[in-house]
């Protein structure tokens, strides 16, 4: 039989990025797959041809700069196109657009407010420097303030230095990890479109409204990522989210990593609380030093892990663990672009829209119509005007689709996982994907005409077809109570288990969800560093 230093399961960017660092160290590693591709949710799939959605996540700004490096990412075909910026429709026949460039951001914002561009600044440089200070903690992993073991002891201290150098910001920082995102950015502004759309960073992934405590601190998350050292900038890989999956595969390929897919796993081979292996689905056993999982924590000790091998504590904690689903994403195939009736006054005057048709356009007008669509879901049932985060994929890439013809990526809020009166995703599905669609038409109101195809994928969907627990894309919330040594639940040391030689390389663990790699990278650095 053969045998590895690692077997991983789950092929998604988080576990083939342990699975790189691993075999760059030197171990014989495994990585095992249940679909027919890898990336797990960070995929592009041609489901029409000609036309390539990135299914699930669809832009990408937290991948950490020293992973790429590390793992020498642009030698395997890994490049970012960047977003030119976010418009978001007003509502009344206007819009606000936030550019990369400060100084084009400022020009626009002055037609709204001038107290607004001249906030903007300040605002930026704030979130800026809180970002500098917590961002080092998504390259170390989690100190717990109860063990006083050497290492937990090093990592209080450099958590103590972090904060000591930055002493100014940590009161700033406090008040932010417990504010709401309304609270935070009604200090700054006062245009309803500037405020909704910078409170919609709050409560992505999340089954959190902008006014709901600890969302402020989702929005720093979101504001943690770089391109090229340009902070705060998103970007599309080209070729989709699979260039980012490929490019990682590629890499542990070629430090002798294997992958194979369609291997589903049944559960971990434990013996005498010792992870042994692992079982597939048909009964093939592999042996291996190490079993780490990229999957979320109910779906690796619930699902995968026999329940006598776990004490009955630990698995309350893991059922209590809060992973409630609340997006959804929809894809279109499109004969053409849509036709912002806010662009109007830019088509007037013979100016091409294409700028801004090639960054995200984000329909949250107000925090009032974030609050509102959460006040849906909060009774179970979906947003009937939601919030949307929508790129064009063929505008940075024209690869993704068909000469002359377009894709829209959708990313949608809300959409809770259990519904209301026993209802099911099966039966609301298309439900959901027309009140996008109504919702957009109230904005581009010829977007009906142009849909060539339309897929809608639900939490169900997400959980079904890639193993994420009540859809939540983040492999839980990123609420205080589940964040950093309190991620995925109190006295879990790092990345290990309850369970010798068992890890955990997923967004359950810490720093949490987006296309970011850290956790991967750390538990490789844990299980390395434990030997």
């Amino acid at each position: 039989m053969k045998s590895y230093d690692a077997v991983i399961i789950g092929a998604g960017h988080n576990g083939l990025i342990c699975a790189a660092y691993l075999a760059k160290a030197g171990k014989k590693v495994l990585v095992l797959e249940r679909r027919h591709l890898v990336g797990g949710a960070t995929v592009t799939e041609e489901l029409y041809p000609g036309f390539k959605y990135t299914v699930c996540s669809y832009v990408v700004s937290l991948l950490r700069p020293d992973i790429i490096e590390d793992l020498e990412l642009p030698k395997y075909g890994f490049e970012l196109l960047p977003l030119n910026g976010t418009l978001t429709p007003t509502g009344d026949g206007d819009f606000v657009m936030r550019w990369h460039d400060a100084g084009d951001t400022r020009r626009e914002l002055m037609r709204h407010s001038p107290k607004d561009a001249e906030a903007y600044e300040r605002f930026a440089e704030l979130l800026y420097h809180l970002a500098l200070t917590i961002r080092p903690l998504l390259s170390t992993p989690p100190a717990s303030p109860t063990k006083l073991g050497p290492a937990n002891l090093k990592k209080l201290r450099g958590l103590g230095k972090i904060f000591g150098d930055r002493s100014d910001h940590l009161y700033d920082l406090a008040k932010l990890m417990t504010m709401s995102a309304a609270e935070f950015v009604e200090q700054f502004f006062e245009t309803p479109a500037l405020l909704g759309t910078l409170s919609a960073s709050g409560i992505i992934g999340t089954f959190l409204g902008p006014r709901s405590p600890g969302s402020a601190y989702v929005m720093l998350h979101h504001y943690m990522g770089e391109i090229d050292g340009q902070f705060r900038a998103w970007g599309f890989p080209r070729g989709g989210m699979s260039g980012v999956a490929e490019a990682i595969a590629s890499s542990a390929r070629s430090e002798g990593a294997e992958i194979r897919l369609e291997c589903p796993v049944e559960r971990i081979l434990i013996e005498r609380g010792q992870a042994k292996g692992v079982v597939l689905e048909g009964g093939e056993e592999i042996r291996a030093k190490k079993v780490v999982s990229s999957l979320d924590p109910k779906r690796t000790f619930l699902k995968l892990v026999e329940e006598g091998h776990l004490d009955p504590a630990f698995r309350q904690s893991i059922d209590r663990f809060k992973i409630r689903g609340s997006s959804a994403k929809v894809n279109l195939s499109l004969s053409a672009l849509p036709e912002f009736t806010c662009l109007d006054s830019i088509r007037a005057r013979g100016e091409s829209t294409d700028p801004y048709m090639a960054g995200a356009i984000s329909i949250s007008p107000s925090i009032d119509y974030l609050e509102r669509a959460y006040d849906d879901a909060k009774y179970g049932h979906f947003s009937r005007r939601p919030y949307m985060d929508m790129i064009f994929p063929s505008m940075l890439d024209p690869a993704m689709a068909p000469p002359g013809k377009h894709v829209a990526s959708i990313f949608c809020h809300y959409a809770p996982y259990e519904l209301a009166d026993g209802a099911h995703w099966d039966d609301q599905r298309e439900a959901f994907g027309d009140a996008v669609i109504d919702t957009l038409a109230e904005h581009a109101p010829n977007i009906r005409d142009t849909i060539l195809h339309r897929q809608v994928v639900t939490p169900w969907d997400l959980e079904q077809t890639f193993g994420l627990t009540e859809g939540n894309i983040f492999h839980g919330e990123l609420s205080l109570d589940q964040l950093f040594f309190l991620r995925p639940v109190p006295g879990q040391d790092g990345y290990g288990t309850p369970i010798r030689d068992m890890y955990m390389c997923g967004s359950g663990t810490h720093p949490g969800g987006g296309v970011m790699g850290a956790p991967g990278q750390l538990a490789a650095r844990a299980i390395l560093g434990g030997e």
